[in-house]
């Protein structure tokens, strides 16, 4: 029997990667898309959409994605030398970007440091963001990570991720932050059950939370502020 074909041809012209991002931007694409536009091709039996689908199951994933190395893509039927460059290469820029700093070297010396940070860039999300800052022992940012991106009013995350991020960056204390698109920025009980998570999880490995922040429009709540961390 003859392998069964995924190629774009076959994708009207309009649902392509690039036509689709030329159209609706580039946070309309999927993970699989966006990964399709840094291969630029598939192989013959299938379509750049295709393989990037075959990267994110192998890698189980976006996350993962980060950490695979040269050697680890190439070993996915697909992926030559050239594909797998191009990839890390845009992780690579993704991680800069994600851990440059806005002017300089910030430091957070209160919650409202921390909050005038973020705020321009989560106060008018649609969709909760879950955000990270590291610092070091002198309290500087050295590193932003967001984490998780949730649904309009849910925002999930798992303590091992935060503090895997917070490792690699070789931070001393973190500060956690995310959004309410409702604009409201009273944290829920949900909140206020992960703060606990993050801050047992902290004891346990010597990373200290400092403070979970929520972002409303022009509006933030600490909840170290309001006693709850």
């Amino acid at each position: 029997m003859k392998p069964q074909s995924y190629m774009l041809r076959d994708v009207p012209h309009e649902e392509r990667p690039r036509e689709r991002m030329m159209r609706y931007g580039a946070e309309a694409l999927s993970h699989s898309e966006l990964l399709a536009i840094l291969l630029r091709t598939g192989t013959r039996q299938e379509s750049a959409v295709h393989l990037a689908g075959k990267i994110l199951q192998e890698c189980g994933s976006l996350r993962n994605l980060v950490d695979m190395s040269l050697d680890e893509l190439t070993a996915i039927r697909g992926i030559g030398p050239a594909k797998a460059i191009q990839l890390r290469a845009g992780i690579e820029l993704g991680r800069r970007i994600a851990g440059s700093k806005i002017s300089g070297i910030v430091t957070v010396r209160s919650p409202q440091d921390a909050a005038d940070y973020v705020m321009e860039d989560l106060r008018y999300l649609k969709k909760e963001h879950f955000v990270c800052l590291f610092l070091n022992t002198k309290n500087h940012i050295i590193a932003r990570e967001t984490l998780s991106i949730g649904t309009l009013n849910a925002s999930l995350v798992h303590p091992r991720e935060v503090f895997r991020a917070a490792i690699k960056h070789s931070s001393a204390s973190l500060i956690c932050v995310h959004n309410h698109p409702s604009g409201d920025p009273a944290p829920s009980p949900e909140d206020i059950s992960l703060t606990q998570r993050l801050l047992e999880a902290g004891q346990l490995v010597g990373i200290e939370v400092l403070d979970h922040i929520v972002i409303g429009d022009g509006r933030f709540i600490s909840l170290k502020e309001h006693g709850l961390l």
